[in-house]
């Protein structure tokens, strides 16, 4: 790891005029390279990514949050990073816990770094109660369909190294990304663990979220792909 590692943060956007500024100057304020994806938005996310220091790619159509993560990835990559992290656009993460995120991997503790709902009480209680049992669910479906055990499932907050990140890469492009990062880095033999963060849940965020109804359906879809592979 370099001396001063060069952290990038991967953001992908799509429609996310209403928050993306406020999200975007509170990353700014932290010094870290931002790159952010704006995934066909059809608002004016794309016009006020020109008025922000950071590095703005477009998809000319939306192709899922997936395809934004990698286009940011490679990009990153092709850039020298050292440490890359995913945040989401939405404003439901804490600028404060890049740090914890990033921490384990610039120690050499881990390649890959998860943030959880459910490592601490506060952060557990915090969650609504229906998204909670959701969650739960998810985690042991998670577990069986991709051998990787998890306190927390499709948190989208993590912090991958280079060489973890260089091992990624990514085909499906909605929201069953998430089972399938997990499957390549537990293939790729990249030593992973949780870290505790807490999840800013507004009447915007939850909206915007993975609903009831598309969690049963990347479970249907990652069974149906293992089946027919």
């Amino acid at each position: 790891m370099h001396m001063n590692p060069s952290i990038f943060v991967i953001v992908p956007a799509y429609n996310e005029a209403n928050v993306v500024r406020s999200v975007l100057k509170k990353l700014i304020e932290f010094g870290h390279t931002i790159v952010v994806v704006d995934d066909g938005s059809s608002d004016h996310t794309w016009e006020i990514l020109q008025e922000l220091p950071v590095h703005a790619l477009r998809h000319p159509i939306n192709l899922g949050e997936g395809a934004a993560l990698q286009t940011g990835m490679s990009y990153a990559l092709s850039k020298g990073a050292d440490v890359i992290v995913h945040f989401d656009a939405d404003g439901q993460h804490r600028v404060e816990d890049i740090a914890v995120l990033t921490a384990p991997i610039l120690s050499g503790e881990a390649d890959v770094v998860l943030g959880s709902r459910f490592l601490r009480e506060s952060d557990a209680e915090a969650v609504p109660a229906r998204r909670r049992l959701l969650l739960r669910c998810a985690r042991i479906i998670n577990g069986l369909l991709t051998g990787v055990w998890l306190t927390d499932a499709h948190n989208g907050f993590r912090a991958l190294s280079a060489e973890a990140a260089s091992r990624i890469h990514l085909h499906e492009n909605r929201f069953a990304h998430a089972s399938e990062i997990l499957s390549q880095i537990r293939q790729s033999g990249a030593h992973y663990i949780e870290r505790p963060t807490s999840i800013l849940y507004t009447d915007y965020s939850q909206e915007k979220g993975q609903s009831a109804w598309n969690g049963i359906r990347i479970v249907i879809d990652i069974v149906v792909r293992k089946i027919f592979r």
